[in-house]
């Protein structure tokens, strides 16, 4: 008896996933080439459910495409004498080389504080603690310019409102990936909430790589670095020779 009521207690605890997704993708796998100018990945999915749609608050999606992790230290820059000069500095744990939001309402709607702080699904909370000296005021400004930065360069987006969700079961985006992506793999989540509250999670894994030339030349720095500068140095004195004969000749003429 004691047994069976250990396990209905049990059970009761459990979280119910009367929601789940079913994910689907245009592509899991990017290749970088030397044309590569970029890639548009189409993700779409249909919502499983073990019971009727739940009345009250509506369904919403939350989708993130992160690349990978990489440390950075950002500097502060003062005019002094007439000149920009390299003052504070703070050191970046780990900043995502690209990340991606894509939400199917407005970002205040569709999560709460608690829930984004548990998951750490947006941009600021995607990027790991700042360790700051003591001496530097406003820490947190530094990770606030990298996001600036990112976003300007289309490596950090927001978009909100991208997600399209029909009779509440299917829902569908896309998220464009520049060219300048770093190899590696890149999570995806996605998010079902309703009231601000994430009732399921789904994760997968797209994987960037460079094929061909590309592949060749970043195999050749990483495994014989001495062969590859002095490859890059020959490249350099005949595209310099050649331009000055060109340079010549044109005057010449």
């Amino acid at each position: 008896m004691r047994v069976l009521l250990a396990f209905a207690l049990l059970l009761i605890a459990l979280p119910l996933r009367a929601e789940e997704v079913v994910l689907g993708l245009s592509q899991d796998e990017v290749s970088i080439s030397t044309d590569f100018d970029g890639s548009d990945i189409l993700i779409f999915g249909a919502i499983k459910r073990e019971e009727p749609i739940p009345e009250g608050a509506p369904l919403e999606v939350i989708i993130t495409l992160a690349g990978p992790l990489q440390p950075l230290t950002v500097r502060r820059k003062e005019r002094r004498f007439g000149i920009w000069v390299n003052t504070e500095s703070v050191d970046v744990d780990a900043a995502p080389s690209f990340y991606a939001i894509a939400t199917s309402g407005p970002w205040d709607e569709v999560i709460s504080d608690v829930e984004d702080l548990r998951h750490k699904i947006s941009i600021p909370r995607a990027i790991r603690s700042v360790g700051a000296p003591m001496q530097v005021q406003d820490p947190q400004a530094f990770s606030a310019a990298v996001i600036r930065i990112r976003e300007d360069k289309g490596t950090y987006q927001l978009l909100e409102s991208q997600v399209q969700i029909r009779e509440s079961t299917l829902f569908d985006t896309a998220i464009a990936m520049p060219a300048n992506l770093v190899e590696g793999s890149y999570p995806m989540r996605i998010f079902l909430t309703r009231g601000g509250r994430v009732v399921s999670s789904f994760d997968t894994v797209i994987a960037v790589r460079k094929v061909g030339l590309e592949r060749w030349l970043y195999e050749l720095a990483r495994r014989q670095p001495l062969a590859y500068g002095l490859m890059s140095l020959a490249i350099a004195i005949a595209a310099g020779w050649g331009a000055s004969t060109a340079f010549r000749l044109l005057r010449s003429g």
